[in-house]
């Protein structure tokens, strides 16, 4: 008899094999919650709806402060990657054209606590001059007002965050002048409808990020898979079996990307810019389990701690189950 487990996560090529049924984790039987992820991480942080889900690292992270009664455990599962250059947006007429003209400006951000922030944050103080502190943050949703942080976080008292007002949102803020800047992982609405008011701070950002990957060997991971620390210790298999099933999915997933005669998605250079990806990154970039991502998830530990977010820099291998971290070998 199969355990029954729900695992919500975005709807993405790598998770419709687990989705559709095409892949069934051993001794799993997997109710898949395809769902955003603003409502994943909101509904699992909050009220641990799941017994697995996506959840954003950075709130991992945080979670870990409540030492063995922390109320998630992970696998080394990275269903979202994301170099973050390219979501740096600034007000056009307020002078930013180089990252340390942040120094001293007001930037929006929907939370403080968000991975693409943290990473935001950790990269323009470790490579272009903008200390976490030197920045005023304001907080709130993007395009709909009332965000909260979904954990709350104590923050150290040089940083200043305050939320904007109850019927403010993050996108017009900016477009109106009345933010800098604006770190964010999805497109504000201003910036896609073509505003003139609104800027990418690095317009060339794929050049910036691929060079950032050259200097550093870091694809940045945004998110992890979780489980319910209960439900782990009630049947502590379910980890691996679970890493199994995310890989056989990520296999099909990579399974004809690059194929010619007809393309497998809706992009007129589809296999031109797997090429691209290839050559800069190499072929296997988009990895699970911890080799090879151990400077990500270092460099993302220690941004935590240097933002207040985390107690300590945590070693890669405390952030996952140990049934993960070893192969049987024969």
């Amino acid at each position: 008899m199969s355990t029954r487990l729900t695992l919500a996560c975005g709807d993405y090529d790598r998770t419709r094999p687990l989705i559709d049924g095409t892949v069934r984790p051993a001794g799993i039987d997997l109710t898949c919650l395809p769902l955003t992820i603003e409502e994943i991480f909101f509904r699992m942080a909050r009220f641990r709806e799941f017994d697995a889900a996506e959840m954003s690292l950075s709130s991992y992270l945080v979670s870990l402060a409540a030492g063995e009664r922390a109320p998630f455990v992970a696998i080394p599962v990275f269903l979202s990657r994301s170099f973050r250059h390219s979501g740096i947006y600034v007000h056009a007429v307020s002078g930013i054209t180089r990252p340390e003209q942040l120094v001293g400006r007001t930037v929006g951000v929907a939370e403080y606590q968000l991975t693409a922030n943290v990473w935001i944050r950790g990269i323009l103080a470790d490579r272009h001059g903008v200390p976490v502190s030197s920045v005023r943050y304001r907080t709130g949703g993007l395009h709909q007002p009332g965000r909260p942080e979904k954990l709350a976080v104590t923050l150290p008292p040089d940083v200043e965050v305050t939320p904007i007002a109850p019927g403010q949102t993050l996108s017009d803020m900016l477009a109106a002048g009345e933010i800098d800047a604006l770190y964010t992982p999805r497109t504000p609405r201003s910036f896609a409808a073509g505003d003139p008011r609104v800027a990418r701070l690095f317009p060339d950002f794929r050049a910036v990020e691929a060079q950032y990957w050259r200097d550093t060997g870091i694809f940045p991971i945004m998110h992890v898979v979780a489980i319910r620390a209960d439900v782990y210790r009630r049947d502590r298999w379910i980890a691996r079996s679970l890493l199994e099933g995310f890989g056989q999915a990520r296999e099909i997933a990579l399974s004809g990307l690059d194929e010619t005669a007809s393309l497998r998605y809706m992009l007129p250079w589809l296999a031109d810019d797997v090429a691209s990806a290839q050559r800069v990154l190499g072929t296997d970039y988009w990895t699970y389990g911890l080799a090879g991502n151990e400077a990500a998830l270092t460099a993302m530990t220690r941004y935590s701690w240097e933002q207040g977010l985390v107690a300590r820099p945590y070693e890669p291998r405390e952030l996952f189950v140990p049934e993960v971290l070893e192969e049987t070998l024969i």
